[in-house]
This record gives structure tokens, C-alpha cells and sequence, in this order.
């Protein structure tokens, strides 16, 4: 039976923003990737998110990002290597602290948003977050886009990676992500099942031009911060359990 890690961007709420329905979601993933403070989430949320994970038997995951609450994390934010490595090994060891608080721990890391897309193809901050991840945790798997400059670097480095693919989101030719705001960037949710399926049993994807790309993920992430996340994963779930895919953590 094929199996598939399936994950979720959670703990992203703080003071009075709410940002989906973290314990719904997390009845339908194996893995949390759950929020650091930079980009999104607070001390008492972030606990909040680990102690459900925990409850439901999910993976949790450090979500490190940018330090840009206003943008939710997703702008590119030019930044020098070092001030980079000091705040992902700020992030990833705050959650840690919180996970232990909860009774679990951190199994991975993945980087969000604007930090994710940026480590895709800039090599000084791809190897900004490499050198974090081998000065605090080197046991710990890096989740990375298939074909990226951080996979390479991580892997020099000896770092373990986790290739991700994205079920609700559109793909460029190249294996990127079409840009949010960007027509038909977002899928609806037909689409976005029939695309998890489609990678967690054929190892393919056909970008927003018609291109047939393969990719071979051992996760597929869903976003939890919309009003339809937790209707989604539970959809997903239940297509790649009919098509004969177990849904199990990588970590």
C-alpha cells in the first residue's frame, strides 16, 4: 500500500486574529506545521496548537519564518546570512520548549511562506537556514520543494529532506509554485483532491501551461488558514484512502 505524510500550516493565530480551525484540521493530517511567532502564532496559541497535535497523534513540526507579522510571512525580506541563522535557531528551539511544555516534540522542520519560496533559489539564505538547522538540530528531516536549492544544500550538508508537494496550489513549468494573486494560483477543491491523488499515486503533477512534471512527494501540504480548510483535508483524506493510500506521518 502506498503511503503519504499529509500536512498543514496551523498555530497561526495570535491575540485577537484567528486563523482557521487548528484542532478540526488536525483530525484529518498526520503532520502540524506548526507557527514560530514570527510570521504568525503567540506563546498561548502556539501551546494551544501543540497540546491538540499531541491529543490527535500528530506530528509536530517547527513553521519558522520571516520576522513580518504585517505580511503574514510571505514577502521576500533581503536579510544578512547570519541575522537569518539566528532567528530560524530562535524559532525552531521556541517551539521546542513549547512542544516539551505539551508533552511532545519537534520531528521536523519546515520554513513558511516567503522564507520557503526564497530558499527554492537563493543559495545564502538556503544556506542560512542549513547552517541553523545543523548548529541546533542535525537530527532533524528539513521539508523543501523537490528539485530546490535548499534540497541540494541540505543533503551537502547531511541533513535528511522531505520532499513536499502542495495539493490546493498551481504549478509553474519549472516545479514552482504559480505566485498568490496570480489567476488559478489557488485551486478549488475538486481540483485540489484529484491533484493529491494524482501525486501520492503517480508521482505527477500537470502545471497551470499543461507541462507534465514528476514529482514524487513524501508529503503533501494543505493550508489550514482559510474558511474551507477543514472541509478540504478532510476531503483530501478521505480521496487518497479510496484510491488505496495510507495517510502516515514521515517523521
Amino acid at each position: 500500500m502506498t503511503t503519504i505524510d499529509l500536512n498543514s500550516d496551523l498555530g497561526e493565530s495570535f491575540g485577537n486574529y484567528t486563523f482557521g480551525d487548528d484542532a478540526a484540521v488536525l483530525e484529518s493530517v498526520s503532520s502540524a506545521n506548526v507557527a514560530c511567532g514570527f510570521h504568525a502564532g503567540d506563546p498561548r496559541g502556539i501551546r494551544i496548537t501543540c497540546r491538540a497535535a499531541v491529543a490527535s497523534g500528530t506530528t509536530i513540526g517547527a513553521h519558522p519564518g520571516y520576522h513580518d507579522l504585517a505580511g503574514f510571512g510571505r514577502r521576500f525580506i533581503d536579510m544578512d546570512p547570519g541575522e537569518l541563522t539566528d532567528e530560524v535557531i530562535y524559532q525552531i528551539g521556541a517551539l521546542q520548549a513549547i512542544a516539551r511544555s505539551a508533552g511532545g516534540e519537534v520531528r521536523y522542520v519546515k520554513p513558511h511562506g516567503g522564507l520557503y519560496n526564497t530558499i527554492a533559489v537563493h543559495e545564502g539564505q538556503a544556506r542560512a537556514v542549513v547552517r541553523a538547522m545543523t548548529e541546533l538540530a542535525p537530527e532533524l528531516p528539513l521539508m523543501v520543494l523537490p528539485g530546490s536549492v535548499v534540497e541540494r544544500v541540505a543533503r551537502e550538508a547531511g541533513l535528511r529532506t522531505v520532499a513536499e508537494a502542495f495539493a490546493d496550489r498551481a504549478y509553474v513549468a519549472d516545479g514552482t509554485l504559480v505566485k498568490r494573486g496570480t489567476s488559478g494560483a489557488i485551486l478549488d477543491p475538486d481540483a485540489a483532491v484529484a491533484q493529491a491523488v494524482r501525486f501520492a499515486t503517480e508521482g505527477r503533477v500537470r502545471a497551470i501551461d499543461g507541462t507534465e512534471l514528476e514529482i514524487a512527494p513524501d508529503s503533501i501540504c494543505l493550508h489550514g488558514d482559510n474558511p474551507a480548510a477543514i472541509e478540504l483535508a478532510r476531503r483530501i483524506r478521505a480521496g487518497l484512502e479510496a484510491a488505496g493510500v495510507r495517510i502516515e506521518s514521515f517523521a
